[in-house]
């Protein structure tokens, strides 16, 4: 296959060709060149939700007592009779200090409602955000979440022993300290089992203040003004402690150095991994061409399947 021939396929060709000219200057500037892509999605994504049917089951169901502790449910009326279908529990990016679960109500909903259209139970989750709930909130909230999700799934038609942890951006960072950082061990072990497996899309696994890091200080307020703990905070420092099936995707065109820590994070698990003999977990890394940090997440459910088909053969495999 053709990698780069299937990615941005969907979009007119006036639309690659503005994407082309911004991916090698994207982080000059993050929120235009972010904008630009959330704007060439949206009615793609709208049409797909007016014409593809609904599969969303039920909305802003809290999780916890704060008024960000929500998620939206997406599951196909098959599905639910059905039951047994595997559960996809997404969480969105945003620096650590913004973001919500539904952007402009396409944006992030996009991807539950695919994941949904393919016989997944998909959950949407919104957390607590810095400087307001600073490190290790976003992962406690992840838990919270994952043990909403297990002692309900079955009523949306899901089985509680098969989720899945997908994050994106900060939303990965929050995934993989749940997964491996040791101050939510004690968390992880009272929740019955390790999940099936996790996804970490175009995730910040570096706590980094760094000056080409555009949201240095974003980063500096979820993980503290303490330098010295950024590094044991960071999620990379935890990365051979992952225990589940795993799965890195980068896009070409990221957000300064995450494409670098996502490399590295892979490097560190497989190294672990492979130490660890025939009978270690399954580890797989994407990185997908001509994508940059908004659009891995933005193209789903607007025609482009790369990227899903291989979430999905993982979860399979």
């Amino acid at each position: 296959m053709d990698v780069a021939q299937e990615t941005l396929g969907n979009l007119p060709a006036e639309t690659r060709d503005d994407f082309a000219r911004i991916g090698p200057v994207w982080g000059r500037d993050i929120n235009a060149h972010r904008d630009l892509v959330i704007d060439a999605y949206s009615p793609l994504l709208a049409a797909a939700a007016r014409d593809g049917g609904t599969c969303e089951l039920a909305r802003e169901i809290a999780y916890g007592a704060h008024a960000r502790q929500r998620l939206d449910v997406f599951a196909s009326a098959r599905t639910r009779a059905e039951g047994g279908a595997d559960v996809v529990l997404f969480v969105h990016g945003g620096a650590f200090v913004r973001g919500r679960k539904s952007v402009n109500g396409l944006i992030y909903d996009n991807v539950s409602r695919w994941f949904a259209r393919r016989g997944c139970v998909a959950i949407n989750i919104e957390y607590r955000l810095a400087p307001e709930a600073p490190y290790p909130a976003g992962a406690e909230d992840v838990a919270a979440a994952l043990e909403w999700t297990r002692a309900h799934a079955a009523a949306f038609g899901g089985d509680a022993r098969r989720v899945f942890l997908v994050g994106h951006s900060a939303g990965g960072a929050h995934v993989a300290t749940y997964l491996g950082d040791p101050v939510l061990a004690a968390k992880r072990a009272s929740q019955g089992g390790e999940v099936a497996g996790a996804v970490l899309i175009s995730a910040r696994l570096v706590a980094d203040v760094l000056p080409e890091n555009p949201n240095a200080a974003c980063v500096r307020a979820y993980f503290g003004d303490d330098e010295t703990q950024h590094a044991p905070r960071s999620p990379l420092a935890h990365a051979e402690r992952i225990g589940v099936p795993l799965m890195i995707v980068v896009a070409e065109y990221e957000n300064p150095l995450l494409d670098t820590y996502g490399a590295a994070f892979f490097a560190r698990v497989a190294q672990a991994r492979q130490l660890a003999g025939p009978a270690a977990p399954p580890l797989r890394f994407l990185r997908m061409p001509r994508h940059n940090h908004t659009s891995i997440v933005a193209h789903f459910d607007s025609g482009e399947t790369l990227l899903g088909d291989a979430m999905l053969d993982f979860f399979k495999g």
